[in-house]
């Protein structure tokens, strides 16, 4: 099985520079429209910089009441653990918006959600960690919060 991801939440002051340079980069991306390249020349770190972090450095938003939250969670494909994966959301009281599971492929299979966390403010990191803690979950990652 595979090693369980840990979150920190750091001051600005305490990232490193490059880290801080690939989440301007990616804003300019969304924002902007502009390539990858276009992004990281104007900014100022390299590509690879750009590629090697750009799925670990997250901006935080404390207000992510009444936000939604798109995670997709890579499973064992074995009875019950979509169902135990369930109940640990269902324990947070989230609202899932949508699911959906890829036809299985090599014994896993891949399971796509949006939630919509309530306004009474529900750490959607604990949720990923409970989601983590399921026997059977390879991996979970955030995909977008808004």
């Amino acid at each position: 099985m595979s090693e369980k991801t840990t979150y920190y939440v750091l001051k600005e002051k305490a990232v490193p520079d490059v880290l801080l340079k690939v989440v301007a980069a990616k804003k300019l991306i969304e924002e902007k429209k502009c390539s990858v390249q276009e992004a990281t020349e104007i900014i100022g770190i390299s590509r690879s910089s750009f590629y090697k972090y750009k799925d670990d450095i997250n901006p935080f938003h404390e207000d992510t009441k009444g936000k939604t939250v798109n995670v997709v969670i890579q499973l064992l494909d074995e009875p019950g653990i979509l169902s135990r994966v369930l109940d640990e959301i269902a324990h947070f009281k989230v609202n899932i918006l949508t699911i959906h599971q890829s036809v299985p492929v090599g014994g896993s299979a891949s399971l796509t959600l949006s939630v919509k966390i309530p306004e009474t403010g529900v750490d959607y990191a604990d949720l990923v960690s409970a989601i983590e803690n399921v026997e059977g979950v390879h991996y979970v990652k955030i995909l977008a919060r808004e």
